[in-house]
């Protein structure tokens, strides 16, 4: 990033903390180390009626997707149908049984998903210290395949920013800080512990299907989390694994303080490897939270293990 663009990230996080070499040198999944058997057992204990919620965004509507501008939308392909037996172009199988079959092309990044902790990086240098030159044609280190082979379980606890500000989403580059998220928690009546997986609300990504596309992109600015080095003081006191939100970059776009762009990419998933998941649909979970009171849950994800990856989409699942 340029100086005219704003701070320079490098200069901004000069002393900020990092869990590099903490889970050792070879290390590609950061801060979901910290989720262990006794953590998935704890989530367990949240489980107390059995509903379940899925949390992805619908992909490859022919409407079109929410995605970060200059990506496009998830697009599917028909491959072979009962149109083909129609016009006598599909093979005569054995038994008169026919089948359909397409494909899709899509951003790795342009649905839900998990960023890879080698996604973002500044100074030449990604999480755990690996040379950005890894990155040359595909992450050979820190990629979103790691993850995906790792999986993600533990306690969720959903914090409702639109809900806590008496609106139903965030404004166009609205901010909120760690402040915020227990103030949340202390309005909904529950408590953020250590090593909790975060699900926050801004009702963002609802207003791309209430107002529709031209609205949602004017003037984009994401509304999320603004930088400070105690945000990412409590980020690391607390060992927080995975942060999630309903918008497409899990913090403000342009920092206001500073100018940045996405600091929190690089102070957050590059040095303390706390892992991202992105453009999530918390409107129904969110509903029930707030009709039946229980903010906490058991947590469950596993994005597509995509060799090389710098992301990949999932679909999580939530059991309450």
């Amino acid at each position: 990033m340029s100086h005219a663009m704003g701070s320079d990230v490098a200069d901004i996080l000069s002393d900020a903390p990092k869990n590099w070499g903490r889970w050792g040198p070879d290390d590609e999944v950061g801060a979901l180390n910290f989720l262990g058997p006794r953590e998935v057992l704890a989530a367990i204990a949240s489980v107390r009626s059995g509903k379940q919620f899925t949390l992805q965004v619908p992909m490859a509507d022919p409407k079109g997707d929410p995605v970060w501008p200059g990506r496009r939308s998830a697009e599917r392909y028909q491959i072979i149908d009962e149109g083909h037996w129609c016009c006598g172009k599909a093979p005569d199988l054995p038994g008169g049984q026919h089948y359909a079959d397409d494909a899709i092309s899509a951003y790795l990044q342009g649905s839900t998903q998990y960023d890879a902790l080698g996604h973002v990086w500044y100074d030449g240098q990604l999480y755990n210290g690996y040379d950005a030159r890894t990155t040359i044609g595909g992450l050979e280190k820190a990629s979103v395949q790691a993850i995906g082979e790792r999986g993600i379980v533990g306690r969720g606890i959903l914090l409702d920013i639109a809900r806590l500000r008496g609106k139903p989403w965030l404004d166009k580059g609205e901010t909120f800080t760690q402040e915020d998220l227990l103030a949340a928690a202390e309005a909904q009546g529950c408590e953020i512990r250590k090593h909790d997986i975060l699900l926050i609300r801004t009702g963002f990504i609802e207003s791309f299907f209430a107002l529709g596309a031209e609205e949602f992109y004017a003037d984009f600015v994401e509304p999320g989390l603004t930088y400070s080095p105690e945000l990412v003081d409590w980020f690391h006191a607390m060992e927080i694994p995975n942060l999630l939100t309903d918008t497409m970059a899990n913090e403000v776009t342009i920092d206001p303080v500073n100018g940045a762009m996405l600091p929190l990419h690089g102070a957050l998933m590059r040095n303390l490897g706390v892992t991202f998941t992105e453009l999530c649909d918390l409107s129904r979970l969110a509903a029930d939270c707030a009709d039946d009171g229980q903010w906490d849950f058991l947590y469950v994800a596993a994005p597509l293990k995509i060799v090389n990856g710098t992301g990949a989409p999932v679909n999580p699942v939530v059991i309450k």
